[in-house]
C-alpha cells in the first residue's frame, strides 16, 4: 500500500529498546502518537528478523490506523514484508539508489546525510526526505558522524528542496533552532522515548515545532 497525501515532518519518533525503560515499542509509539508524533520509525538492531517482522506488523497497523506513516530503519527485507509505508537508511546501509529499486516508486525512502555532498546524492537517488546530522553528537548512535551543528543543518536546507528531518541530540532546548535553520520538523529518540510521560514529551515537542515554523514564518514575511 502506497502512503495517500501530504506527511507532516514535524515530529518524527524513532524507537529505542534500549532508552524505552522497559515499554515495547508498540507502548512507545502508541503514546508518541498519542502526542502528536506525526512520522515514527521502527528501529530495533538486537531482534531476530522473525521478531522484526512481528513487531514491525503491529507497529504498522497501529500507525495505519492512525494515519500516521511507520518506517522502518535499514531492514528493507522488513519493510517490504509488513508493507510499511518506508525505509530510512544511513550512509553504511545499501547505497539509495538500490534500495529505491527495491522498494518501489510509491514508498518513502529516507536517507541519513550529513554533509552538503551526501544530501543532493541522495536526492539524485530518490530519497522522498532526509534525516539530516548529527546536529549535536548523539548517544543513541555512537557510530555517527561528527556533529555539524545549526550551521551544517542550515546549509543543507538552503541547497535542498526536498523535506529535511534534524536529527542528533534535539530536544525541548533546541528544537525550535532546527526549524529556524530550515528543517520541516525534527527527529528524535531518547527526548520522546526516555520521557518519563512519551506522551507528554511528544506534545510539548511537537508545539515548541509549530510555534517556531510560525514565527519563523513572519520573520521571513517582515524581510
Amino acid at each position: 500500500m502506497a502512503w495517500q497525501g501530504a506527511i507532516t515532518w514535524d515530529l518524527y519518533v524513532i524507537t529505542d529498546a534500549g532508552l524505552a525503560r522497559g515499554r515495547s515499542h508498540q507502548a512507545v509509539l502508541e503514546a508518541a502518537i498519542a502526542g502528536g508524533a506525526t512520522v515514527v520509525q521502527y528501529r530495533e538492531k538486537a531482534a531476530s528478523t522473525r521478531q522484526m517482522v512481528q513487531e514491525a506488523g503491529e507497529l504498522c497497523a497501529l500507525a495505519r490506523q492512525a494515519s500516521v506513516p511507520l518506517i522502518v530503519n535499514d531492514r528493507i527485507d522488513v519493510a517490504l514484508a509488513v508493507d510499511a509505508d518506508g525505509v530510512h537508511i544511513g550512509q553504511d546501509d545499501m547505497p539509495a539508489q538500490l534500495a529505491r529499486r527495491l522498494i518501489g516508486p510509491d514508498k518513502i525512502l529516507g536517507v541519513s546525510v550529513s554533509t552538503l555532498d551526501e544530501a543532493l546524492q541522495a536526492v539524485q537517488d530518490g530519497a522522498d526526505y532526509l534525516g539530516v546530522g548529527p546536529i549535536f553528537a548523539t548517544p543513541t548512535k555512537p557510530d555517527a558522524a561528527p556533529p555539524i551543528g545549526m550551521e551544517g543543518l542550515r546549509l543543507i536546507c538552503q541547497q535542498v528542496s526536498i523535506p529535511i528531518v534534524a536529527i542528533g541530540s534535539i530536544n525541548a532546548t533546541n528544537a525550535a533552532d532546527a526549524i529556524a535553520a530550515g528543517a520541516d520538523g525534527v527527529a528524535v529518540v531518547s527526548a520522546v522515548v526516555a520521557a518519563d510521560d512519551v506522551a507528554v514529551a511528544a506534545r510539548q515537542l511537537r508545539a515548541i515545532v509549530v510555534d517556531a515554523r510560525s514565527r519563523h514564518a513572519e520573520q521571513r514575511g517582515k524581510r
